[in-house]
Parts: C-alpha cells; structure tokens; sequence
C-alpha cells in the first residue's frame, strides 16, 4: 500500500463530475461542487482506507493508505477544468 493526497480545488471545479465516473469516492456536495466520500462507494474493496479528509483554503484535501490511487488518477484525468490533484504522500 502507498500513501497518497487527492486534492479537490473547488475554485476549479465546475460540478462536470467526470470523476464520479472513475472513482466512487467523488461525490456532488452540497454546494454542487464535487468532494470525496469514501463510505459513498456502495462496494470498497477489501483493505480500502477511509482515509483522512479535510478541507482548507478552498480545497479538499484527502489522505488514504490504500490501492486506490490509480483510481483517483483517473478521476484526475478525466476532470475537464483540472481540478483535482493526486499525489504521493
């Protein structure tokens, strides 16, 4: 398992949510905008992390110690305005 940061800018996002595509963690919030809920996933697989989230400055800052990582890069990918960032830990 690897340690890695998802980051949500929330300035950027503008509620596409091609993520939610390719990552059951990627949620609508309140406020339309896309934001991380790992109990979302109606299916985690064994060993998932719920992670630690918070939110600062404008973004919402994840931590997880799982596998997922790849499926939170392709979230990344897929977000046409960039507004999500992963990166190790």
């Amino acid at each position: 398992m690897t340690g890695y940061r998802i980051i949500v800018d929330k300035d950027a996002c503008e509620g596409i949510f091609a993520c939610l595509t390719r990552d059951p963690r990627f949620v609508e919030g309140e406020d339309g905008l896309a934001t991380i809920d790992p109990a979302s996933d109606p299916v985690p697989p064994s060993g998932t992390d719920e992670g630690i989230i918070r939110e600062e400055d404008g973004r919402i800052v994840a931590e997880f110690d799982d596998d997922r990582a790849d499926e939170a890069r392709q979230a990344a990918t897929a977000c046409p305005p960039g507004a999500i960032t992963v990166e190790e830990c």
